[in-house]
């Protein structure tokens, strides 16, 4: 199985992006926080489990001893009061950096984020701005219930005066991570627990990857298939075993689920008249459903048949295993679906579930595959 072609990609500093150096997700997000705090005093981390040997994943790992516990703030379980503390640090001149061990979590301070953080810069004329970046972690896992697993950047996505990023990519990680800390907005960054595995070429030093939307992972004619976060490697892989029957998907990372930008999206569908969207959330007021809804508005007449949405199963995150098979979309579901969109021949369609049934093995259905380590 070979993995998206980087040779011609170009770092910042102008070199070859698979020239770059071989690193994971969370070293390169570590290595982002590291970076702006280096460069600016005014950058300091909040949030449970700095100090933990597990270090959030790996990707606040070092950064106490590196910069101190003034600047590396270790926080009790009290999300409300320090995402408060951050609002006020930031419309102090502070950036601050603050790291949610699981979505629900930012809910306890829902109010803050929303009235407080999202609304400063507008109900002040401008005069006051908010540089503050909240760190989510979403996704599946052994144990993760319905409390701790869910996938809600619509929520956030839904209010003016925030951003919302979910990076795929260890590259865009920590390029995408320097940007929002630089950046006078609030902004939410989402990252999936199984993309922390995941590796990449990774440019050193500083390098920032703009906040500005969508990149094709995949170019292709047949179908479109925009995906979030994790979500896009599974379409990855059903897109290497489609194109073995000759159907060519085009891939799109989302990258920002606010502000959206649909140009690529609507450049995509209007040469392939197909779209798929590919949700790490439910379907329900959800990304996909935004994007179907704007693909119909401006570019109706362009689609061969309607859009098609796939997301969770529409009941909450099972904790069992047993229950989860059905529940997410996979490469399996994903190829299915393309197939109904392009009108596959059920002999090309069963050919493309037994490859992918036959390399997803035996693997545990709550750990990611191998597959999905990268590079990436």
């Amino acid at each position: 199985m070979s993995m998206p072609d980087t040779s011609n990609s170009m770092a910042g500093d102008g070199e070859p992006l698979a020239n770059a150096r071989l690193i994971n997700y969370a070293d390169a997000i570590r290595e982002g926080l590291a970076t702006a705090m280096e460069n600016d005093p005014s950058v300091f981390l909040m949030g449970e489990g700095i100090a933990d040997p597990a270090s959030f994943f790996g990707t606040t790992k070092g950064l106490l001893d590196q910069f101190g516990a003034a600047r590396a703030v270790e926080m009790p379980i009290a999300e409300n009061g320090m995402v408060g503390v951050a609002i006020g640090a930031a419309l102090s001149g502070q950036r601050p950096v603050i790291s949610l061990h699981r979505v629900e979590f930012a809910l306890l301070a829902i109010e803050q984020i929303v009235n407080n953080a999202a609304k400063s810069h507008y109900v002040s004329n401008g005069r006051h701005k908010v540089p503050l970046v909240i760190r989510m972690i979403v996704g599946r896992g052994w144990g993760q219930g319905p409390e701790h697993s869910q996938s809600l950047e619509s929520i956030f996505g839904h209010f003016p005066g925030l951003k919302v990023m979910m990076p795929t990519m260890p590259m865009d990680a920590k390029g995408m991570l320097i940007a929002a800390i630089e950046d006078d907005s609030p902004v939410i960054s989402i990252e999936h627990r199984w993309l922390h595995y995941s590796e990449g070429h990774v440019p050193e030093g500083h390098y920032v990857t703009a906040l500005d939307g969508p990149a094709v992972l995949r170019p292709g004619g047949d179908v479109t298939i925009v995906g979030t976060s994790y979500m896009n490697l599974e379409a990855l892989r059903a897109a290497e075993v489609l194109a073995e029957v000759g159907c060519e998907v085009e891939l799109i990372d989302l990258r920002m689920v606010r502000p959206l930008n649909m140009a690529p999206i609507l450049e995509s569908v209007g040469r392939t008249g197909r779209l798929l969207t590919v949700d790490s959330s439910w379907a329900a007021f959800g990304t996909g459903a935004e994007v179907c809804a704007q693909v119909a508005e401006h570019a109706f007449s362009a689609l061969k048949a309607p859009p098609r949405r796939m997301a969770l199963a529409n009941h909450p995150t099972p904790s069992s295993r047993g229950m989860v098979p059905g529940f997410y979309p996979d490469s399996i579901s994903i190829a299915q679906a393309v197939g109904e969109l392009c009108g596959l021949s059920a002999s090309d369609v069963g050919a493309v579930v037994s490859k992918l049934v036959e390399m997803n093995g035996d693997q545990p259905i709550d750990t990611p595959n191998a597959y999905f380590k990268g590079p990436f």
